[in-house]
């Protein structure tokens, strides 16, 4: 391991103040909606998933701890495991803790609901701290932000997907992210 390497594990993932004023005002999560979280299920139940358990993590807002309310309520329903439900503030001086107790389980899949600001710094403290892969990650429409994959940085949520408001998908290729529009009939 040269000394550049090693330096670049032990430094703080943590993104400065003026990094997140550059990006603007990200919103504040919505309410989810009945299509979200049904669509949200689907990318976790598709043909031929193994998903059986998961952790389940959101922001301290209400919108965001509703929506993991909801989730894990309907995947216990459906006969799946939840693991653990993990929260996290939108400014910590590490987001070590909340992400060790994320990825504790360790389970087939992550299900997130959160504001942005917050959850760019703990999937950057994910990415160099743990095991956590953003590929096996779902997230609600919070996180469908064109910025969020600049803001983490290089690849810290290549593969992440999630759901729309109105059903439809989205997904984070490097750095873009991807809407699609809901498939199949109308709820």
């Amino acid at each position: 391991m040269s000394v550049h390497t090693e330096r670049e594990q032990t430094r703080s993932p943590l993104i400065s103040a003026e990094n997140l004023a550059a990006y603007g005002d990200l919103p504040q999560p919505a309410p989810h909606t009945g299509a979200e979280l049904a669509s949200l299920i689907g990318l976790l139940t598709q043909q031929k998933s193994r998903i059986e358990t998961v952790a389940v993590g959101h922001s301290r807002d209400a919108a965001s701890r509703a929506a993991a309310e909801a989730f894990t309520t309907a995947w216990q329903a459906r006969g799946g495991k939840v693991l653990a439900v993990v929260d996290w503030p939108e400014t910590a001086a590490s987001w070590l803790r909340p992400g060790r107790r994320l990825t504790a389980g360790p389970p087939d899949a992550w299900v997130v609901a959160a504001a942005p600001p917050g959850f760019v710094q703990l999937s950057r403290r994910l990415r160099h701290s743990t095991d956590w892969d953003p590929a096996r990650t779902v997230a609600f429409a919070s996180l469908a932000d064109s910025r969020l994959p600049a803001l983490a940085g290089p690849d810290t949520l290549h593969g992440l997907r999630g759901a729309t408001a109105e059903g439809g998908t989205w997904e984070v290729r490097h750095r873009w992210v991807t809407c699609y529009p809901r498939m199949g009939p109308a709820a």
